[in-house]
């Protein structure tokens, strides 16, 4: 069985909390683009064998990537191509979710696909942080069994971006000389940090941030209704995973008492600065902490970006746009907004690293943000 072997102890590295996992996920919302091209390769007879999916974390790109494994090894191999009674090229990528290769798939049963991925540790008591030469290596143990049926083989490898320096260099080899049949699908959220040759040996696919009906849509499938789709897609950046995320923690809620609390600069409410870092702190809130850092950063960026283009954002809270338009009046403080953002970013991560109280770190952050925003005052 061609797979990845995987502790049913310890969680799926490549898997969303709160979300089913991509292989059991059979329509792709927002990115028709991506699919049609990949569609076009496919029935113009120029597959690539390898291919970059891009783009935030959140949009799709394992999906997709599932959804070409079904739909490659659904289809008849490349032997089979041409002739007078070659069957009519697809017009999707879709497979029916009740047939023989989806069901493979979602049971991770199919000899046909490898999935390269952070495996357990040498104990097995915890997921390696990184993508293993050790893993590569099995990957091309796989491609050189023969195929079940002599057809394609598919690999899918989440996320590239996971791979430590000797795998990345191992894998590059694969692409370099692809065996008979093989098409590898390479996930990656920062193309820009894997080797520049495995990104020139690939085809790209560049997958967009969602919209907000795609990102409403995805939420309601997921048991989630969401009040204001445009909201949860500002903050999530039109991420579906981040989006499901930040509604499973209220994130929506806890950004408008942020712009409701930073509305009082440069005379911050101190108490209510206090309810929301004590709200980080405690077992179990875990979550809570980091999204409640991502928040702030992900004002201070708003903040700075409006103020550098002199263009609001749709609001993501109510009162955002008329705070963003006295905080940041012109580009000069756009730089200090941004600047802070920096600072306090690196902040976090030390905080993060030193097991510093998450109360106190997030009040200090708060502290710094009032005394940035004493300049507009001179």
């Amino acid at each position: 069985m061609a797979r990845d072997p995987h502790s049913d102890d310890l969680p799926e590295p490549d898997r969303t909390d709160g979300a089913p996992h991509p292989r059991d996920v059979h329509i792709l919302r927002g990115q028709p683009r991506a699919e049609a091209a990949f569609l076009e390769a496919f029935n113009s007879g120029r597959l690539h064998h390898g291919w970059l999916l891009t783009g935030p974390k959140g949009v799709g790109k394992a999906t997709l990537a599932w959804r070409i494994a079904r739909f490659l090894l659904s289809q008849p191999g490349p032997e089979a191509a041409g002739g007078f009674f070659a069957p009519e090229p697809p017009r999707d990528l879709s497979t029916p979710p009740e047939s023989p290769v989806s069901r493979r798939l979602s049971a991770l049963s199919e000899p046909r696909l490898f999935l390269l991925r952070r495996a357990p540790n040498e104990k097995g008591d915890a997921l390696s942080r990184d993508i293993t030469v050790g893993e590569v290596r099995k990957l091309k143990s796989f491609f050189a069994l023969s195929s079940a049926d002599g057809g394609r083989r598919v690999a899918i490898v989440d996320a590239a971006d996971d791979m430590n320096p000797a795998a990345a260099n191992a894998l590059l080899k694969l692409l370099e000389e692809p065996p008979e049949g093989a098409v590898i699908l390479l996930i990656s959220h920062q193309p820009a940090k894997l080797l520049p040759t495995i990104r020139s040996r690939c085809r790209v696919l560049s997958l967009a941030p969602l919209g907000p009906e795609d990102v409403g849509t995805i939420l309601q499938e997921n048991g989630i209704e969401a009040e204001d789709p445009v909201a949860l897609a500002e903050l999530s950046g039109g991420s579906a995973g981040a989006a499901l995320r930040i509604a499973a923690l209220d994130g929506e809620g806890l950004y408008a008492r942020l712009i409701r609390l930073f509305s009082t600069l440069p005379d911050l409410a101190r108490s209510n600065a206090l309810a929301i870092a004590e709200a980080t702190a405690g077992r179990g809130k875990e979550g809570q902490f980091d999204l409640t850092l991502e928040l702030i950063d992900l004002f201070l960026a708003r903040l700075a970006r409006a103020g550098a283009t002199r263009q609001l954002p749709p609001e993501a809270a109510e009162g955002e746009g008329q705070l963003f338009a006295r905080l940041c009046p012109d580009p000069a403080m756009a730089r200090t907004w941004a600047e802070l953002a920096q600072t306090l970013g690196i902040r976090a991560r030390q905080g993060r690293a030193v097991n510093l109280d998450p109360a106190a770190l997030v009040m200090d952050m708060f502290l710094k943000i009032n005394d940035a925003a004493k300049g507009l005052r001179q």
